[in-house]
């Protein structure tokens, strides 16, 4: 099977404390959980493993459903290591491995994970059905040779820290709850592309992105942000959404960064942490109209950001 393949990629070279899931966004909840998993792993002298899936599980099980990600498989992984994991397996969440029972996937783990214990959520289940819950994965582990703890969740300011309490903050434009809920701030990344350079003749040129279909964006409208390019680091206003002011078209997100004077960005990787919503999205009658809320933004982004 793939996940077999996936798994052996893996090999540690001694016993494992292990987390599995999505960790979408390696939010808060997910730092306290993997806290708790390399804690123990330290203490008892084993490895720790985190096991993601590069599809989420609802998009698999459930085919209409529209999964939208807070962070790129790449940036998760990079995140999972820089909390100090020791190994990352990354496995395709396919429907052959949304078959397999609770039993059979627990038994990957401890034949090619070498797992010894089992950090999960309350909510946790794993399996079929969802038939490998916190109870069933306990005996399980009873009778395999594996220990199973429970990590409660996390809740700041009477807030549960969720991928999903994330991803509807972010469809309000809340991006101060974001970066509180996340622990950071919330980032695009992408390459720069070529646009009709509108923004040049405006006098506010800007860095375009097109945001992959798959991650999640704020709503639509104007936004202080901090951008990371060529080894620095900028303030910028962003725009998210169709220009209006000149009929429409496709999302876009732009990049303006004052202050930037090294020359063209064209097909360099741009990050974009996005801090606070300014304003909607809005048709102007004119373009002078345009030009002087542009000269607007960015006064209040300099005065939101630059100390």
């Amino acid at each position: 099977m793939l996940v077999e393949d996936e798994l052996a990629t893996v090999q540690p070279d001694r016993d494992t404390g292990v987390a599995v899931g999505v960790f979408d966004g390696v939010h808060l909840g997910h730092k306290y959980l993997l806290g708790r998993l390399g804690e123990t792993a330290a203490a008892r002298g084993l490895l720790s493993v985190v096991v993601t899936f590069r599809q989420h599980p609802r998009s698999i099980l459930s085919p209409p459903t529209k999964i939208t990600y807070l962070t790129s498989l790449r940036e998760r992984v990079r995140l999972l290591k820089e909390l100090g994991i020791d190994h990352v397996a990354t496995l395709s969440f396919t429907p052959e491995l949304s078959h397999l029972r609770a039993h059979e996937f627990v038994d990957l783990l401890v034949r090619r994970l070498r797992m010894r214990h089992l950090v999960i959520g309350p909510d946790f289940a794993l399996g079929r059905g969802r038939e490998g819950d916190a109870h069933r994965l306990s005996a399980t582990g009873e009778e395999v040779g594996f220990s199973v703890e429970v990590v409660q969740p996390l809740v700041s300011q009477g807030d549960v820290v969720s991928s999903t309490a994330i991803r509807v903050a972010l469809l309000q434009g809340d991006m101060d709850k974001v970066s509180r809920l996340l622990g950071r701030p919330f980032a695009l990344i992408g390459e720069v592309v070529r646009g009709d350079e509108r923004g040049r003749t405006l006098g506010f040129p800007t860095a375009n992105l097109v945001p992959d279909v798959e991650q999640a964006i704020p709503p639509d409208g104007v936004y202080a942000a901090r951008a990371f390019v060529k080894g620095g680091s900028f303030v910028a206003v962003t725009n998210i959404g169709v220009r209006p002011t000149f009929g429409g078209g496709k999302r876009l997100l732009e990049v303006h960064l004052l202050d930037f004077q090294d020359g063209e960005l064209y097909g360099n990787e741009l990050r974009v942490e996005v801090l606070g919503r300014l304003r909607g999205e809005v048709r102007f009658t004119s373009v002078d109209e345009l030009k002087a809320q542009m000269s607007r933004d960015v006064e209040q982004t300099r005065a939101l950001l630059v100390p």
